[in-house]
Order: structure tokens, then sequence, then C-alpha cells
């Protein structure tokens, strides 16, 4: 069942989206050559910590994994795009890292997620992550009251289709608020005009992702860490918007 949030509650979950924010830009900062995955793992839990934010990640355990995820965010480096399990790594000149977190402040819940390049970036994986921003602008404009959901999937794999970079729909955009996952389920492709139409109070958080080369995955024996089929380079872009009356609004948006 899809609920609209109110004004009131839009405000909320937008004070979230400001610390997720602002942990984002604090992280990003961190992400230098030779820091290991756990030591932003141990910042992001004292950011957390120090804010009385609750992470919507500890604990969870869906159908796929193994075991409940014991980490306070998502660390995916190069071929690897999702549900990245931190782990003792350190990282190198070139690697490619996305970062994906969600947390709940008063019963409140965002989302967000981005790509960099650690060190000295290559050509091919700044195109790849601008894929992603690209696709996540074009899907948060397109959420306006009156459209439909499949207006948002069809913007966001038709940026994909410009870039020439296949779609997973495997994994994709969700609704969010009291909880980290709810109704709708947001592909990153499909058809304009189709699905749910979209109305003022609608919370979603939409989360292009791409690989260089495939739309298909692989998991890691940890049963989170899921990779690209053929080992290309990936990236993941994420924002938690609302629809509102008028202009879509954006609740985690960063300072950089």
């Amino acid at each position: 069942m899809v609920e609209l949030k109110t004004p009131k509650e839009i405000e909320a979950m937008g004070t979230t989206g400001d610390f997720i924010a602002e942990l984002l830009d604090d992280l990003h900062a961190r992400a230098l050559v030779g820091v290991n995955l756990l030591d932003l793992e141990h910042r992001a839990r004292q950011l957390i910590a120090e804010r009385g934010a609750v992470s919507c990640y500890w604990d969870y355990a869906p159908s796929f994994g193994r075991g409940p995820f014991r980490n306070v965010i998502c660390l995916s480096v190069n071929d690897a795009v999702l549900h990245g399990l931190p782990h003792d790594y350190v990282l190198r000149e070139g690697d490619l890292l996305s970062m994906d977190i969600a947390v709940s402040i008063d019963g409140w819940v965002a989302d967000s997620a981005r790509s960099l390049i650690v060190g000295t970036p290559r050509p091919e994986d700044q195109r790849l992550i601008e894929a992603t921003e690209r696709a996540l602008a074009a899907g948060i404009d397109a959420a306006r009251p009156g459209r439909h959901l499949g207006d948002i999937s069809a913007a966001i794999g038709g940026v994909a289709a410009d870039y020439g970079y296949p779609v997973n729909t495997e994994f994709g955009g969700h609704g969010l608020g009291r909880t980290m996952h709810e109704d709708p389920h947001v592909p990153n492709l499909g058809r304009a005009g189709q699905g749910m139409r979209l109305r003022p109070g609608l919370t979603l958080a939409l989360e292009p992702w791409l690989a260089g080369g495939t739309n298909q995955i692989v998991y890691d024996p940890d049963g989170w860490t899921i990779r690209s089929a053929d080992g290309s380079r990936t990236a993941h872009s994420e924002h938690t918007i609302a629809v509102t009356d008028d202009e879509p609004l954006i609740l985690t948006q960063r300072a950089c």
C-alpha cells in the first residue's frame, strides 16, 4: 500500500536527508588512497551515534543476503555496485567507490547513494558516474503530480540508453518513509504513461545504477555484495525525493 506523506512528515524526512547528505560529504572527503573501507564504516557509525540516528541497515535481513547485515553503510568497489559489505580493503589509486546509506531520525527515513573515484580518475569511470547522475536528475524531473511512475522509469532508462549502458531491473528505487522500503517499486527501465499516477505526498528513493558492459549480476560468497557479471565497473546514484504540488523536492541534497 502506498502511503502519502503530509508536508510536516516530508519536512521530518528532510531533516534525516540533510544528515545523510552531510555524512556522505564527510565520507567523500575521507575516501582517499590508503584508507580502509572499515575506517569509513566506523566513521559512519560515529556520525550516526553522535546524531542520535538509527541505521536502517543494521540487522537488515531480506530474502537475499547471508544472515543479518551488520554494518551501517554499503561500500561497493569497482565491479561491485550494490550492498557491498564493508571489509578489510585498502582503497587504491583509481578505485571506483559507491557508498549507499539509509538512516532514521525520530522515526523518519531517508536513503542516498553516491559514487566517486579515488585518486586520479579514468575517463570511462567518470562517464559511468555521470550517466547515473544524469539518469537520477532525469528521473527526479519526471516526478511531478499527474504523471505516472513509468515516466520516472522511462526517464532513467532513456539516459542510460543515450550513454549506451544496459539496465538491470532486479533492483531499483522504492518508496520509503517510516521504513526503508515501502511501495511502490521503481524500476530503472519502463514505459512512459504506465503505472500508478503520481500524487503530492509520495516519497521515493530513486537510484539508477549501471555497469559498463552488462545488465547481469552475480553475488559474492558473503551473500550481499552484488557485482557486474562481466567484471565491468559500476556506479550508483540515489536521492530521496518527494512529489509536491509543483517541483519535485530533493530531501538528500548534498553540498558537494
